[in-house]
Formats: structure tokens, sequence, C-alpha cells
């Protein structure tokens, strides 16, 4: 699969990631075959989070790839920590605490990439620089990042923390473009004006953040998938169109969408399907033109002014 470098490490990471949130659902044996056929085709990113399965997601994958040194050195392990019930939390003491567990978990000595779930109100970025200045001494985490971050809470923590914050997961689909549409129509009297984020799409680009979308097939918070949908007829129209002109599935022009923007993007899949895993990876072969990105932009019912 094609890659791309994670924000402004030397880390090669493949354009698509695989999330783990829902391998759960999978038997041990459905879970082994899941991992094992997603590494076989190159998508070697799996993205986790210790609320996952209260955790269980983490145990789940350790074990249905056996988890030993060999196998570690050809994956990149990716897991997010700061969501505890009814609260989030960045404290030094929970940001420590989460990552043991979430190596005991995945049955590995470190992770690649560890990224601070959703903006705690009461951060204190001191404490959030001592964790990681910790975690990195140790060797417990190489890279570092965010999710769900706007541009003044980055700098605030950049202000203490001596790391680079190399990602920034975000909900981005085709049918939630809000950080894409604020920046088209500015200074315009519509609700697609309204600047909702800070203009995070430009900052991440700015300063060498690898945006990652999560949820790139749902419409709302959680409300469904828009691909097949009744609700979005025209834009499944205007993908199956295209998706019928390179030969692939639609699947792989809703993640070819995104890798179309010149962000370069890391979407991240949530599906536990094999071949519809194997559907996202094929978009890194796809390059939409310009035109065609537009189309499906305006079939989601995005307004150019």
């Amino acid at each position: 699969m094609r890659t791309i470098k994670l924000g402004s490490s030397s880390l090669e990471v493949p354009v698509v990631a695989v999330g783990c949130m829902r391998i759960n659902s999978l038997s041990n044996k459905e879970a082994e075959q899941f991992v094992h056929s997603a590494m076989e085709v190159g998508a070697n990113f799996f993205d986790h989070a210790d609320i996952y399965g209260n955790g269980a997601c983490e145990e789940i994958f350790a074990e249905a790839v056996q988890m030993n040194p060999q196998i570690r050195e050809n994956m990149i392990l990716q897991s997010k920590c700061g969501i505890r019930k009814g609260m989030f939390d960045f404290s030094k003491e929970h940001i420590l605490n989460s990552v043991d567990g979430i190596l005991q978990r995945l049955k590995t000595e470190y992770l690649d990439v560890l990224l601070l779930h959703r903006p705690d109100a009461l951060v204190e970025p001191e404490e959030v620089a001592e964790a990681f200045d910790l975690l990195e001494r140790e060797g417990k985490v190489r890279h570092f990042g965010v999710s769900n971050q706007n541009p003044n809470q980055i700098e605030l923590l950049k202000k203490y923390v001596k790391q680079p914050l190399v990602a920034n997961q975000l909900q981005l689909s085709i049918t939630n473009t809000t950080m894409i549409s604020s920046g088209i129509n500015v200074n315009m009297e519509n609700d697609a004006a309204v600047n909702r984020d800070g203009s995070i799409l430009d900052y991440c680009r700015l300063h060498d953040i690898t945006i990652q979308p999560w949820s790139p097939f749902q419409y709302g918070f959680f409300e469904g998938v828009f691909l097949g949908s009744d609700k979005f007829p025209e834009l499944n129209a205007k993908i199956d169109e295209i998706a019928a002109k390179y030969d692939v599935s639609n699947t792989t022009i809703a993640i070819a969408w995104l890798l179309r923007h010149p962000a370069q993007m890391q979407p991240v899949t949530g599906t536990t399907n094999i071949e519809r895993l194997k559907d996202c990876v094929k978009a890194g072969d796809v390059h939409l033109t310009r035109q065609e990105w537009y189309e499906i932009y305006r079939a989601a019912g995005n307004i150019l002014p």
C-alpha cells in the first residue's frame, strides 16, 4: 500500500489505518483472520483506544496475532487515552497508568503512537509534558499526537510539550465536511461558512500534523452509513458512477475522496469485514480528478458560493 510520513516524523505509515474499535465483535479465529489479512495487503497500522471494549479490543487483538517480538516488528500500533467514565482526564497519573494498561493488554513493550483522545477541560499541559517525557525516556511511546483538538488546544500543549505532535484524529467524511466547507465559504452568509474548529485543517497542514479522519463512512454523529442510504440518493448515484469508471467499489471511492485532498490524510477504517477492508486499501491506488472530487462534494449537499 502507498505510504506517507506521519506528521513531521520519519515514521512511514500506510495511507489507510485499521481501526480496531469493533474487533471484540469477532471470535478469536475471526479476529486472527482479519488482522493477518490486513497485514497481507499492507494495512499494518492498527488504531486502538483504551476505552474500546473497556480494553477488551486490545486484548483480543494481541491474542489474535499471538503477539511476539517478530510479529511486533511488522506492525505499527497506535492507541489513545484520556476518556474515563463521565469525564476526560489528561493528568500525568492517568496518562501513565493508561499507557501501562495498554502495553499490558497489547503484550508489547512500546506504542508507535499515543494520542490524547478528547480534550480535557481541566488539562494542565505541564503534566502532559511530564508524562510524555517519561514515556519517551522509558521507551514506552515513540510518537505522540492528539484527537479531536482545535488549533489553540494544540498550541497550549505545544507550549510545554517538546515532542512533535504528529497526528490529530478528527471526524471527517463526505457528509461531515465542516472543516473543508468553512474554508470554501469564507465570508459568506450561510451555515457552511461557520468556522467550528478554528481552521483545524489549514492549521494541521501548516504544522505538518497528519489528520486521521475517523468514521469516514458515517453521517452525523454515528447516525448511520451514507453508502447505500436512501437519505443520500444523489451522492450514492455519483459515487456509483465514478466507482464504475475506476472499476472499484463505492467503499473505495469514499476513501479515495479523502485521500485526494492534498493534506495527506490517513483515514481510519472501522470495518471488521475483510473484503470491505480490502476495498478501503484499494483507495490508495485511485486518484480522483479535481472535477470528480467536487462532483462528489456537491452531490452530498455541500454548496459552493
